[in-house]
């Protein structure tokens, strides 16, 4: 297992039934069964989610300028409990989780904000969000009608909103945010648990609105949200969404832009002609909000990544890369697309459409409003074929599974599979090679302290495997998600799981030696859970039993064996991955650095690159560990563990499948 701390010199980042909603305070966002209603006007928004924490607060201003560009009118993010409060009571909210900063800096620009509090956000992130102490309160249970666990729960969100409020940051108050979430795709384990997962649902919603925010609250896949919470959709698609009520507005919460990558696996795409499909889709279906799920992914830094095997890469394909690059065309093509749609805003927002059959697979969407403005959609909803169409006394061609879009009812300004965007290609450039490293490697021998579980045995020097060479058969059954074993000091074998299976088993011979040996392994969590009912009660690590085959005795049971038991690695504890280091620590240089040695720090330093781009370490060469740079860790590199998976042409024409759409096959999940 290596891991790299990287220093800089200079500090560069890598890479009751109601209409509208009232409360306490004047509401100046409210809605009605057509839209959001902003100041007494009827919006078409176009949302986008940029996470703060997947990113450094240098690039906040440029991502959030290049969304405002590409036509979005909000900028969607959750709250990380676990990253502000990582011990209780102890607040932080500074450099990438400067929340307050961030949400400014989207009103400076002129765009508004959706605040998903949540606490609970799923995402892809370490343990959902919920802070690991959270766990070890008495009688908790997450998620569910239990009190611990929703004080908790109502004093961090109460947290949150008197933060939002002391900076103004409500519209109620002038500020940009003009919609909250409570929860997070709560409906389906409210479905598991039942009588308690109702009752927790309708506590959440009355303690979100007892808040006062002056501003609408959803949940998002909750079909049963009390009023005046709005259900909102989650999805690849989302036009046969219809809100619970019919006074409520239609909103997709997470339009997926793509899907999140997974080490030990493919890299997911999803064309930008099927992702404008979806959207134009839901707007001839009367939707009238829609996020971008991801709009810019970014990066997991640290051990923010939750799963377990969630890449520290979330890009996500969405518009704007990892890096903050446009992904064209996908961030020009949708930006054609919210052009038009805003050209269709006044008729859109002004009545239910007319819908005219224009044969076996087409159909066209009429808007019309008292002033007289008109929209069309035509859509053909056959993936294989062209279509040609009679409308309005005109023909209109239709390209295969694509919706034409007529702000004036005649002419068309927009097709969402006639792409007009550039096409751009990343491309890595080295800017520096021939780093002069140092190395230290950690021991696995010590018995007074080690940095994981060992267990003694004794060999009888009469054991038959002694004389015919035949090694016993090492058994050991671990929840974690990689292991190491360790005879003796020596590495003698990895074992390690997958997304769809993270426990794993390890088999195989061990060289043992007369006398007394050591048995040492190293249990590897490569993120938390971050969903599923109850994921505070899922073990990780070795559970057992451990156990030896071959002997002549048979099959000795190691597992009732005095073992130690360690968290973390030596390294961290000497500060290693700091600037400063460790005194006490001597590092290795030159010809003697160690080449492929499991718990092996390796350290360099060098100048940042003058230019102003965004800068990538090509991890190819290494298997497993860690990187910090500057004493910031950002993130687990893998690329060892090659990309399974089939992968093929994709085509846009059709249903969307993530699992047809990838890269990579064969290849590492994530080498930058």
């Amino acid at each position: 297992m290596g891991l790299m701390p990287v220093m800089w010199r200079l500090a560069v980042v890598v890479l009751v039934s109601w209409v509208c909603f009232c409360s306490s305070v004047t509401a100046s966002v409210s809605y009605d069964q057509k839209a959001l209603i902003v100041n007494g006007q009827r919006r078409i928004l176009i949302s986008g989610s940029i996470h703060y924490p997947r990113s450094s607060p240098e690039m906040w201003p440029d991502l959030i300028q290049k969304a405002k560009e590409g036509g979005l009118d909000v900028i969607q993010t959750y709250v990380f409990w676990n990253g502000h409060e990582p011990s209780p009571g102890k607040y932080y909210f500074e450099g990438r989780y400067d929340l307050v900063k961030f949400i400014k800096l989207v009103k400076q620009a002129g765009l508004y904000v959706h605040l998903r509090i949540g606490p609970y956000v799923c995402a892809e992130w370490n343990f959902g969000g919920f802070p690991v102490w959270l766990k070890y309160i008495p009688g908790i249970n997450f998620r569910t009608d239990n009190e611990p666990f929703k004080v908790q729960m109502r004093r961090f969100t109460t947290k949150i909103v008197n933060i939002m409020k002391a900076e103004r940051l409500f519209e109620s108050q002038g500020g940009p945010i003009i919609l909250s979430q409570i929860e997070n795709e709560y409906g389906p384990m409210e479905y598991e648990i039942g009588a308690p997962g109702q009752a927790y649902t309708k506590w959440a919603a009355e303690m979100a609105v007892g808040l006062g925010t002056g501003v609408p609250w959803v949940m998002c896949k909750q079909d049963d949200a009390p009023d005046p919470i709005i259900n909102a959709c989650n999805g690849f698609y989302c036009d046969y969404f219809s809100p619970n009520k019919p006074y409520k507005p239609k909103i997709w919460t997470e339009a997926w832009t793509g899907w999140f990558t997974e080490f030990g696996g493919p890299v997911p795409h999803r064309p930008a002609e099927d992702l404008a499909f979806s959207v134009a889709r839901f707007i001839q279906k009367g939707g009238s909000f829609i996020n971008y799920y991801m709009y810019h992914g970014g990066t997991n830094f640290g051990r923010t990544a939750g799963g377990p095997f969630i890449a520290t890469s979330y890009d996500y394909d969405a518009p704007l890369d990892e890096y903050g690059l446009l992904r064209q065309p996908k961030w020009g093509h949708l930006k054609d697309l919210h052009r038009a749609i805003k050209l269709c805003e006044t008729a859109l927002l002004s009545g239910n459409p007319t819908v005219t059959s224009l044969g076996n697979y087409q159909e066209a969407h009429v808007f019309k409003s008292k002033s007289g403005a008109c929209a069309a959609f035509l859509a053909n909803y056959n993936p294989r074929s062209f279509s040609k169409v009679a409308f309005g006394n005109m023909h209109y061609n239709l390209p295969p599974w694509s919706i034409s879009i007529l702000p004036d009812c005649k002419n068309t300004v927009y097709n969402t599979a006639r792409v007009g965007a550039q096409s751009a290609q990343m491309k890595m450039t080295p800017v520096q090679r021939g780093f002069s490293w140092q190395s230290y490697n950690e021991e696995t021998a010590s018995y007074d302290d080690s940095s994981f579980s060992y267990g003694c045995i004794n060999i009888d020097p009469n054991e038959g495997f002694l004389k015919s060479g035949k090694y016993p058969v090492l058994t050991v059954l671990s929840a974690g998600h990689a292991l190491h074993v360790f005879i003796n000091g020596h590495l003698s074998g990895t074992v390690y799981g997958s997304l769809e299976n993270p426990k794993l088993t390890f088999s195989d011979g061990v060289k043992l030696r007369a006398g007394i040996n050591k048995i040492s392994l190293l249990s590897i969590a490569v993120g938390l859970p971050n969903v599923g009912p109850h994921f505070e009660t899922w073990n990780a690590g070795v559970l057992g039993p451990v156990s030896l085959n071959g002997l002549n005795e048979g099959r000795r049971d190691l597992s009732w064996q005095k073992w130690s038991y360690k968290i973390g690695l030596e390294g961290e504890a000497l500060s290693l991955h700091s600037i400063s280091g460790s005194s006490s620590v001597e590092w290795i240089d030159g010809s003697l650095v160690a080449q492929k040695q499991p718990l092996t720090w390796y350290k360099t330093t060098f100048n940042a690159p003058s230019e102003n781009e965004p800068l990538a370490l090509d991890m190819g060469s290494m298997g497993k560990g860690q990187v910090w740079i500057n004493g910031q860790s950002i993130g687990r590199y893998w690329p060892a563990y090659k990309a399974g998976g089939t992968c093929g042409e994709c085509n846009y024409a059709g249903t969307y499948d993530e699992k047809k759409c990838l890269s990579n096959c064969g290849e590492a999940s994530q080498r930058w």
